[in-house]
């Protein structure tokens, strides 16, 4: 069986093209497989779970920009339809992205059953192993029941801003579009200014009218705030009317596999991602040869150093 490096440097050159190098990262695809690696903070379980998520984020921003949790369940079978609203969002708390999610706009019509297929068919996959993105491997599997948001009832495409925030700063900014028929984003930098570049999955269309808010800066010092312990993440939120909430975080945009036009611009994005010499921070064990006698022990570090450094 493969380890985690060797695994990630098969599926790299498959999807990249590439050879992964991992000893002198430049890349921001190449630096976000090195964190999954050396990076390992217990509490990165907590920031992907949708629901956990919720008290670490109303602690540090607020409980005011958190969407309104309506109920939590271990089953799809065991949700309360009754004590629902009209409308309503459900997720599983263990999917990335959009994966999981089911959205009621009126329940009158709902085929609830339906819901309950999908759901319990995403509660049954992990798909933390395919991108090696291990803070999903021990998120507890439940489904929660939010609070419907959107700027009126008929809109379709609902824009989430997603920041990308490098050692508490957000450098630039993404906003999706024609999520449910042609995908699409845009690039954006901090003062809201079209960027020249974008995503091989999801085309960037320069002449797409997207008015910026005018809430633009509160986004951002929302997300420099809950980015603030991070060498990258990231954040990505909801404009409501000009009300902000918090969608999620995001470490591995893409499992660190995405493919931007023009390609270069992987490097000049990964200049921007430093790379710390000291990220591990877990439970080390040190064999220590003194003599001819071998000393183990073990040992609670905060910053001990790059992984690789330091266990052969």
């Amino acid at each position: 069986m493969f380890g985690d490096e060797t695994y990630l440097k098969v599926r790299f050159r498959l999807l990249m093209g590439k050879r992964l190098d991992l000893k002198n990262p430049k890349t921001f695809s190449e630096k976000l497989q090195w964190l999954k690696l050396y990076n390992r903070r217990p509490e990165y379980t907590m920031m992907v779970d949708k629901y956990a998520v919720k008290e670490y984020v109303a602690g540090i921003i607020g409980e005011e920009y958190v969407i309104p949790t309506l109920g939590v369940w271990d089953r799809p079978e065991d949700i309360e339809w009754d004590k629902l609203p009209n409308r309503f969002v459900l997720k599983t708390t263990h999917g990335g992205g959009s994966n999981g999610v089911v959205i009621c706009k009126d329940k009158s019509t709902f085929d609830k059953y339906k819901a309950i297929r999908i759901l319990k068919k995403n509660m049954q996959e992990s798909d933390w192993r395919i991108q090696m993105e291990w803070p999903y491997k021990d998120v507890t599997h439940r489904i929660i029941a939010e609070q419907f948001v959107s700027p009126s009832p008929d809109v379709k495409d609902l824009y989430d801003y997603k920041f990308f925030c490098f050692d508490g700063e957000v450098k630039f900014f993404k906003i999706d579009f024609n999520r449910q028929s042609n995908h699409r984003a845009n690039y954006f930098d901090r003062n809201g200014m079209l960027m020249p570049f974008g995503e091989v999955v999801c085309p960037p269309v320069p002449d797409k009218n997207i008015e910026i808010p005018s809430n633009l800066q509160e986004m951002i010092k929302l997300a420099e705030r809950l980015s603030q312990k991070e060498h990258f993440c990231r954040i990505d939120l909801y404009n409501i009317k000009e009300k902000v909430y918090f969608g999620e975080i995001t470490l591995y945009p893409a499992g660190g596999f995405g493919k931007f036009v023009p390609d270069n611009f992987d490097e000049l994005i990964g200049n921007m991602l430093i790379l710390p010499e000291n990220v591990w921070g877990g439970v080390i064990i040190c064999i220590i040869i003194s003599g001819e006698r071998l000393d183990v022990y073990e040992t609670e570090m905060e910053d001990t150093g790059r992984r690789d450094r330091l266990c052969a």
